[in-house]
């Protein structure tokens, strides 16, 4: 049962994307284009999925998952220097290609070469990042 529901919710994510534009890099990137040719239409798309978040939010508080288990709780709001860090990547390789993970792994099918790389590249990054946080972390104690 859990794998049926995490396919349609998966499933259901992945064509929202398309349809959204998310997964249009030329969307994205004129989304993020403040100065130039801004094109606030993904702002709707990022309403639209921030605001029923915050409804599930409050009405899991008390719930338990139909697969069992529980809900995970909210993250206690904490900045800190690797959240910083991996934002500021994040927000670099978003504008840069325009895709971000979701996003990527919906365009597969489409995205041709441009996306196996992309993936590929968050691969290496994803798997590099505990070895290159611990590194910095190192560093910055030693400073």
């Amino acid at each position: 049962m859990r794998v049926v529901i995490s396919f349609l919710a998966g499933s259901l994510f992945g064509i929202g994307l398309l349809i959204s534009g998310m997964t249009d890099t030329t969307k994205v990137q004129g989304w993020l284009d403040l100065f130039g040719q801004w094109d606030p239409t993904l702002a709707f798309v990022m309403a639209g999925a921030i605001l029923p978040m915050l409804v599930a939010w409050r009405l899991t508080s008390n719930r338990r998952p139909l697969t069992g288990g529980r809900f995970p709780q909210k993250a206690a709001p904490e900045l800190d220097r690797q959240l910083i860090f991996g934002s500021v990547l994040f927000g670099m390789g978003w504008g840069l290609v325009g895709l971000c993970p979701g996003p990527a792994l919906a365009s597969l099918g489409y995205g041709g070469v441009g996306g196996i790389v992309f993936l590929i590249a968050m691969i290496v990054g994803m798997v590099a990042a505990p070895t290159l946080g611990a590194q910095l972390d190192r560093a910055a104690n030693a400073a």
